[in-house]
C-alpha cells in the first residue's frame, strides 16, 4: 500500500487536500519493478487548472499504454503548502506513487502560459532539481519542456534540458527508446542529450551559442555541436483519427475548471487571423472522423461519469461533419441528463438551433469574438467577420429566446486609431438596438451586453510576430477611451464593459518575444517571490519591477518597437510549416487591410502543404 507524501497534520492544515493525493478514478498505477522509464508529467499551475488540460489526459494516456514506462503527474502547490514543504524540507512529488519527482528519468512540464514561468521554477526548486541545466548531475531527471510557449523557448532555455517541438504523439516513443538505450550502453547524461538533438522535433538549448549586436538584437543562433540540426522541424500528426485519445480520462475528486468530457472533434483552423498563433502553429486543420467521435463520446461518458461533453476545437463550426456529430449526441444522450457544450462557433442559424436543444435560453449567453469594433482593422487582423454577420447571428438569437450577449475584443491593435476604439461601444450599442427592435411582447426581458477588452499581444509565427506593443500607461489610456464612449451609447444600462490588466500584458509580451536574457529576470522574479503571476490575487507587479531593474532587462527593447523583417528573432530556428514569407506577406497585407480568404475558400500558399495532410490534401482534391 502506497504511503501518502503528506501526513493528516499538513492535509488538514491546507486548501483543498484532494489536490495533493492522487488516487482519482481511472488515474494509473503499476508495479515500480516491471518499469524502465518514469515519467513525470507536470502543469505549472494549480491541480484544478492542470486537471483540464486535453494535452495532457492524451499523453498521459498514451505513456501508460506503453508496458515499460510509467507516467504519473504532478502539479504546482498552492501557495499555503508550497511554504509548508519548504519548511518541513518535502519534496516536490508525483500523485500517482507519491514519490519524490527527483527519482524519475524524466520531468515534462507543459508550457501553457507564459505567467506560469516562475511556477516553473517552483517545481524544479521544491523538486530539489537545480535550477540551470548545465548543473544537474547524471541521476537527476531530464527535464523537457512543451506546448505552445515551447515555440519560443528562449526565455526558458537556460532551465531544460530539452523542448519538445509539436504535437507529442510523434517523436515520444523513439526518444524514450533512445533514452533506454543509452543507459544500457552506459552513456552519460550529455551523450544522451547529443544523440536525443537528432531525434526530429527535439532541441537542446546547450547545443547552441547565441551571439547579440550592440543595438541588443540577436546577432546569431548557431550550433555548437555537428549532431545539432540548424533547423528544429515541428511534429505533427497526421491522421488524428488513428492516435491516441483517452477513453478513460481520470476524473477529479474536486471541481475543476473544465469539468468534462472533453473530446477533440479537429486540430487546426482554417480562418488564417493575424493575432493568432494556434491558428499558425497547428496548420494544416485536421479533423477526426466521426463515426470514431461517436464512439468516444459513449466510451468516455460511461467511463466517468461526468454528465457533460464539450467539443474541442479552435473554430467547431469548421468542422464539417458538426451537425451530423451534434445530432448524434443529441438524439443518444436525450432524457439521460447529459449536457452538450459548444465552444468555439459561429452563430448562424444551424448553431443557434442546435445550442437551443441543448442549453437553457433564459440562462444562457452567447459570445461573439469580433475583436475589433470597426470594419477597417477586423480586415487588418484578416477575422473574416462583417458588422452584418455580427448583427444578423445577434437578432436571430435575440428572437430565439436569448438576451444575453458576451463581446470580446483586443484594444492595441497594430494601425488602431481612436476611430477603431470609439467603434467597440458603438457596436455594443448596435446590437442592444437589434434587441430592442424586437416587438415588446416578444423579447426576453432585458437584454444585457457584456464587453470585455484584451490588450493585444504579438506572438511568434504570426503575421503580427513584428508589431510593437505599449506600455502600461497607454493601454489604461486605450481603455478609458473605450469606458468614456461607453458612457454616451443610449442604450446604456444595457451594456457592461469589463477590461483585462495591463501589467500583465507587459510582462506576456516580454516573455512571449524574448531571447536567452530574459532567463534571468524570471530567475531573479522568482527569487523575490514570485510565484502564482496568472492569479490577480498572488501577482505583485513591483516584485516583476524590481527584478527588470535588478537585471537590466529594458521591457521597451522587448516590446515597444516594430522588428524589421530582416531582423533575426528568437525563434527563427524552428520550422512549424508555415513559412516566414508567408508571415511577411501577411504582414503587408495587414497594413493595407486586405483580407486573405480561408483555408478551404483558397490555399494561400502558406507553406504547411509539406505535411500531405488535412485541409491541404483535401483543397487538392
Amino acid at each position: 500500500m502506497r504511503k501518502l507524501a503528506l501526513n493528516d497534520e499538513i492535509l488538514l492544515k491546507i486548501e483543498k487536500p484532494a489536490r495533493y493525493i492522487g488516487n482519482e478514478v481511472n488515474s494509473v498505477m503499476k508495479e515500480k519493478e516491471g518499469i524502465d522509464i518514469r515519467f513525470a508529467m507536470c502543469f505549472p499551475d494549480v491541480y484544478e487548472i492542470g486537471m483540464s488540460h486535453l494535452g495532457i489526459q492524451i499523453l498521459y494516456d498514451m505513456f501508460n499504454q506503453w508496458e515499460d514506462v510509467w507516467c504519473e503527474r504532478v502539479y504546482s502547490p498552492w501557495i499555503d503548502l508550497d511554504k509548508i514543504m519548504r519548511e518541513e524540507k518535502i519534496p516536490l512529488f508525483a500523485l500517482e506513487s507519491q514519490e519524490p519527482v527527483r527519482d524519475f528519468d524524466f520531468l515534462g512540464i507543459t508550457l501553457q502560459y507564459e505567467m506560469c514561468y516562475t511556477n516553473v521554477l517552483q517545481v524544479l526548486d521544491l523538486a530539489g532539481i537545480p535550477l540551470k541545466a548545465e548543473e544537474r548531475l547524471a541521476d537527476e531527471p531530464i527535464v523537457i519542456g512543451g506546448g505552445p510557449c515551447a515555440y519560443n523557448p528562449e526565455p526558458l532555455a537556460e532551465f531544460f534540458d530539452m523542448f519538445y517541438i509539436g504535437e507529442g504523439e510523434t517523436s515520444y516513443r523513439q526518444l524514450l527508446d533512445l533514452y533506454k538505450e543509452n543507459r544500457a550502453d552506459g552513456g552519460s547524461r550529455r551523450d544522451f542529450l547529443e544523440k536525443a538533438a537528432q531525434i526530429e522535433g527535439i532541441y537542446v538549448p546547450s547545443l547552441y551559442d547565441v551571439t547579440y549586436n550592440e543595438d541588443k538584437t540577436l546577432a546569431s543562433f548557431t550550433p555548437n555541436h555537428p549532431r545539432a540540426p540548424r533547423t528544429v522541424k515541428k511534429q505533427m500528426v497526421q491522421k488524428l483519427t488513428d492516435t491516441y485519445y483517452p477513453q478513460k480520462p481520470v476524473v477529479p475528486f474536486i471541481k475543476v475548471t473544465q469539468d468534462r468530457v472533453v473530446l477533440e472533434i479537429q486540430r487546426g483552423c482554417i480562418r488564417g487571423c493575424r493575432f493568432c498563433q494556434a491558428g499558425m502553429l497547428y496548420r494544416p486543420t485536421r479533423e477526426r472522423e466521426v463515426e470514431r467521435l461517436k464512439e468516444y463520446a459513449y466510451q468516455m461518458l460511461k467511463n466517468t461519469g461526468h454528465e457533460e461533453i464539450s467539443l474541442s476545437s479552435l473554430s467547431s463550426s469548421d468542422y464539417s461533419s458538426l451537425k451530423e456529430l451534434v445530432t448524434f449526441l443529441i438524439e443518444e444522450f436525450r432524457g439521460k441528463g447529459i449536457n452538450i457544450s459548444l465552444p468555439s462557433l459561429r452563430i448562424d442559424a444551424f448553431s443557434l438551433d442546435v445550442m437551443e436543444q441543448v442549453q437553457d435560453v433564459r440562462k444562457s449567453s452567447l459570445t461573439f469574438a469580433p475583436e475589433a469594433g470597426s470594419q477597417r482593422l477586423r480586415n487588418v487582423i484578416n477575422k473574416g467577420l462583417t458588422q452584418e454577420d455580427i448583427l444578423e447571428g445577434a437578432g436571430q438569437a435575440f428572437e430565439g429566446g436569448w438576451n444575453k450577449v458576451k463581446l470580446y475584443f483586443m484594444l492595441g491593435l497594430p494601425t488602431e486609431t481612436e476611430e477603431d476604439m470609439v467603434a467597440i461601444p458603438e457596436l455594443a450599442e448596435k446590437i442592444a438596438e437589434r434587441y430592442y427592435e424586437i416587438p415588446k411582447g416578444q423579447r426576453n426581458g432585458k437584454c444585457q451586453i457584456t464587453t470585455s477588452t484584451s490588450f493585444f499581444i504579438p506572438k511568434p509565427f504570426t503575421p503580427f510576430q513584428w508589431a510593437g506593443m505599449y506600455s502600461n500607461e497607454e493601454y489604461i489610456s486605450r481603455a478609458a477611451i473605450v469606458k468614456h464612449a461607453f458612457h454616451k451609447q443610449l442604450n446604456r444600462k444595457s451594456l457592461k464593459y469589463h477590461w483585462h490588466d495591463a501589467e500583465i500584458t507587459v510582462l506576456e509580451g516580454v516573455f512571449a518575444r524574448g531571447d536567452r536574457r530574459c532567463g534571468k529576470v524570471i530567475e531573479e522574479a522568482y527569487r523575490l517571490g514570485c510565484l502564482y503571476d496568472a492569479w490577480t490575487e498572488v501577482f505583485d507587479n513591483e516584485k516583476w519591477m524590481k527584478a527588470f531593474e535588478n537585471t537590466g532587462i529594458d521591457i521597451a527593447f522587448y516590446n515597444e518597437r516594430e522588428r524589421s523583417i530582416s531582423e533575426l528573432l528568437p525563434w527563427d530556428f524552428i520550422d512549424i510549416g508555415v513559412t516566414k514569407e508567408f508571415l511577411i506577406r501577411e504582414w503587408e497585407k495587414a497594413k493595407k487591410g486586405e483580407i486573405t480568404e480561408n483555408c478551404r475558400e483558397k490555399c494561400s500558399g502558406c507553406g504547411a502543404a509539406k505535411f500531405g495532410g488535412g485541409v491541404c490534401i483535401e483543397s487538392k482534391g
